[in-house]
């Protein structure tokens, strides 16, 4: 066979790649690195090595030294890859290039409800933002059939987790859609983890530490859960921004 006829090695085509837009307000990365660990600490794997477009359209001191090697090393502890940068000026761009990033012009950036808290008092210094449109798990259900011990975690990506067994204190399950737990639940659940408000939480005996639903969370320190529905079978749904709990 002739090198002319010979088959090519490789083709470059035009691809659509979901991405997460992270907005930065302030370029003290000692704050950041801070706002992410409290922020992201307690649910380690809830990025999965997305790929990540920097926008510093939205900070603070535009003109103010910004260490973007740095920012990248805090997404990075936090499994998420920087990729891009967009709404840069400059000086940042010349730094941007320097840390491997490309510039993002015509990057599409579809905001979700921003996820809210009921207990915080004041508004984080940073959002992240999810660029892709929330869709209903389609996979089948995650079943766990044994007891989950402190310090355990399960993630149910793009699916249901149905869980048998109890969930003991300081263990935490969390799924993109619904959490279904047929035994007590003591420890922290987090539903619709990827912005998906129409998520819920059913569970045979309600005794969480946490319950989450697409960033809306309660905890049983901060705010006590009813007394009623203590150790009973429960529901908890998301409406106009607040966790409503009720019995099965």
């Amino acid at each position: 066979m002739s090198q002319a006829s010979a088959p090519h090695a490789y083709e470059i085509k035009s691809a659509t790649l979901p991405l997460v837009a992270f907005l930065l307000k302030t370029a003290d990365t000692a704050t950041l690195k801070a706002d992410l660990s409290r922020r992201l600490g307690a649910t380690p794997d809830f990025f999965d090595n997305d790929a990540v477009v920097i926008d510093l359209s939205g900070l603070d001191d535009p003109d103010h030294l910004l260490d973007l090697p740095a920012v990248c090393d805090c997404l990075r502890a936090h499994h998420l890859v920087p990729v891009a940068v967009r709404g840069a000026n400059e000086h940042q761009l010349i730094n941007s290039r320097a840390a491997g990033l490309f510039e993002a012009r015509d990057v599409n950036v579809q905001i979700p409800v921003a996820p809210r808290v009921e207990t915080v008092v004041q508004e984080v210094i940073r959002e992240v933002e999810v660029v892709r449109e929330v869709q209903a798990p389609s996979l089948p259900a995650m079943v766990i059939d044994k007891p989950l011990r402190s310090g355990q975690h399960v993630y149910a990506k793009g699916r249901d987790l149905v869980v048998l067994a109890m969930v003991n204190p300081g263990a935490e399950i969390m799924a993109d859609g619904h959490i279904h737990v047929y035994a007590p639940l003591r420890g922290k659940a987090i539903a619709g983890a990827r912005g998906n408000t129409q998520a819920r939480i059913f569970t045979a005996s309600l005794e969480a530490e946490l319950v989450s639903i697409a960033g809306t969370y309660r905890t049983s320190g901060d705010s006590p859960l009813p007394k009623e529905l203590m150790g009973k079978p429960t529901q908890i749904s998301l409406q106009d921004d607040k966790l409503i709990m009720q019995a099965l």
